[in-house]
């Protein structure tokens, strides 16, 4: 049944749901290309989320705001080609879908035709009800996001903690409520506090995914440059390195400079 016991079978939402439903967490990471999908998903990871954070760790963006329907596109069909295993989501990106409904759907539509993903996600509550909505009734499961939303970066100026305050959290509260209610198959946490978390995923019937959130959602996600120790400039306090990857490229790369420099590479044996 998973990974450990060697036998492959493909990640769906009611995989997902039932993994919730038995006390069985679920493992999120972030992939943007084919190589590192296919790591990712030889090791068993449940969800590989194409995220518009790819805006800033693939194209050195401050935001997640300048990336295009087209480029989420692109990367999308890079991580599908990869998996055997792992449910692929893929963030609808900045622009896709807060102006009306119509548009959104016309987003979502692309991006599962033309990508092969099997999912979309998009951050608000309320506010893109309607969106939510219509790329439902069309048959596209949706994964929400509520807490700290990138994409609403210019609206709250820094990347705190959110929902600290009662209002706030009361909205968060009603939002996932209504996520549940209109047909998301999975909700993400962002940067809120771990008894919100708590309270939250213990209220609703489907799973939630924490990123920052604390140890009592259903799931955790982060972005695998984080994990895997390629950046350096990023160091919250939920961010756990399992490599130093940076470390080790940079050493591979100043050897094999030095290699070629000093005409160690290639030996005899190298060539042809």
């Amino acid at each position: 049944m998973s990974a450990a016991t060697g036998e492959i079978r493909k990640v769906t939402t009611h995989s997902i749901q039932s993994m919730k439903d038995r006390g069985e967490k679920i493992a999120m990471l972030t992939a943007y290309d084919f190589s590192m999908a296919r790591i990712f998903d030889e090791a068993g990871i449940d969800i590989l989320l194409v995220g518009d954070s790819a805006s800033n760790v693939m194209a050195g963006h401050e935001t997640t705001l300048p990336i295009t329907l087209d480029q989420m596109i692109y990367h999308a069909q890079s991580v599908v080609r990869a998996v055997s295993r792992a449910m692929v989501v893929v963030d609808m990106p900045f622009g896709s879908y807060q102006s009306n409904s119509e548009v959104a759907l016309s987003s979502a539509i692309r991006i599962m035709k033309e990508s092969g993903a099997h999912a979309v996600k998009l951050e608000g509550g309320a506010e893109v009800e309607d969106s939510i909505r219509r790329i439902l009734l069309a048959g596209i499961p949706v994964m929400g996001h509520l807490g700290l939303t990138p994409q609403s970066i210019y609206k709250f100026g820094t990347y705190t903690v959110r929902a600290k305050e009662e209002q706030e959290a009361q909205k968060l509260r009603d939002d996932a409520k209504l996520l549940d209610e209109l047909g998301c198959f999975s909700l993400v946490l962002e940067k809120i506090p771990a008894k919100l978390t708590r309270e939250v995923s213990e209220s609703l019937s489907i799973p939630t995914i924490g990123i920052g959130a604390g140890k009592h959602a259903d799931g955790q996600v982060l972005v695998s440059h984080d994990m895997l120790g390629i950046t350096r400039d990023f160091n919250p306090r939920f961010l756990r390195r399992y490599a130093e990857l940076f470390q080790v490229m940079t050493a591979a790369t100043q050897s094999y400079i030095s290699d070629v420099k000093s005409r160690d590479f290639p030996s005899d044996r190298e060539q042809y």
